[in-house]
């Protein structure tokens, strides 16, 4: 078989469907982009869970008299309930956090809210027990055994923010990923419709050749290589497309939460992302493209 023919068959068929060509590039790079920026919120979501779970305290808030006459966790019952925690299997280390520690913790929290610090007093926050687990994921027995316990008033279980706020995530991820399986329907269908303009165009060559004894490979090779080639351009600018992204947008947007979503590096960007989009570009491609020619050619 010879290369430099196949070659410059597929170079004819992309410039002679150039406005096809065109749309079924751009509808795959936008499809590839979506795809790309859903992996990404997945990488995203996977470092945040492993960062924060580390992180993560059960707070046991005590009551207003509580709070209010013990300060050090030296009396009944705060002494016999942090004793408790500290002898469950499951607690790691409790920490007992009075009103000015709150206070002190809250100001720090809220610097840049001055108008709230100035309204805000120690005596409206809650002393606390604040219980660190071996294993985060399992608060909600901590929530369950000493709940309405004496001196308890609540419990603040921040396993339950990070599920709320992970499900916003997820939820992102999801409508990223059903956009990106539209555009890629549009995709394939642009792909299809392509590689049957292409071959109808030049049904009369490819009969001829027929006739001389070029077998059916050869003939659909050009064909088939037009839409991985096409694949492949969308996947680069869709790359190029998550690269300005991370530069524009996810920088200004992930900044402004304050460090609490982490900025997406260059690096997350072309590896995993960049060869997985590649591959799914060449592979969905090469098999729209085959399995087109193949009920076209027996139509």
């Amino acid at each position: 078989m010879r290369a430099s023919f196949v070659f410059s068959e597929v170079i004819t068929g992309l410039r002679r469907n150039v406005t096809m060509t065109i749309a079924m590039i751009l509808t795959t790079a936008i499809s590839l982009a979506m795809l790309g920026g859903g992996l990404l919120v997945v990488n995203t979501i996977d470092k945040m869970r492993v960062s924060y779970l580390d992180d993560v305290e059960v707070s046991v808030n005590l009551t207003a008299d509580v709070s209010a006459n013990d300060p050090t966790c030296s009396q009944e019952p705060c002494a016999s309930l942090r004793q408790q925690l500290e002898s469950n299997p499951a607690v790691e280390s409790v920490v007992f956090e009075n009103r000015e520690e709150a206070f002190e913790r809250f100001k720090q929290i809220f610097e840049g809210q001055p108008e709230l610090v100035e309204l805000a007093r120690p005596e409206s926050l809650p002393a606390s027990l604040q219980v660190k687990l071996f294993d985060p994921e399992r608060s909600e027995v901590i929530v369950q055994e000493y709940s309405g316990q004496a001196g308890v008033n609540d419990i603040n279980d921040q396993n339950k923010f990070l599920d709320r706020f992970f499900g916003v995530l997820n939820s992102v991820r999801n409508m990223t990923f059903i956009i990106a399986l539209i555009q890629a329907m549009a995709a394939l269908l642009l792909i299809s419709n392509t590689i049957q303009l292409s071959a109808f165009t030049r049904r009369t060559e490819v009969g001829i050749m027929r006739l001389v004894g070029a077998t059916r490979w050869y003939t659909q090779l050009p064909f088939l290589l037009e839409a991985v080639v096409a694949g492949l351009i969308g996947a680069v600018l869709s790359i190029g497309l998550l690269v300005a992204g991370k530069f524009v947008f996810f920088e200004q947007v992930l900044g402004a939460t304050g460090g609490i979503i982490p900025q997406i590096s260059l690096l997350n960007v072309l590896f995993p992302v960049a060869p997985i989009l590649l591959g799914v570009s060449v592979l969905i491609s090469a098999i729209t493209g085959y399995v087109t020619l193949r009920l076209y050619v027996r139509h």
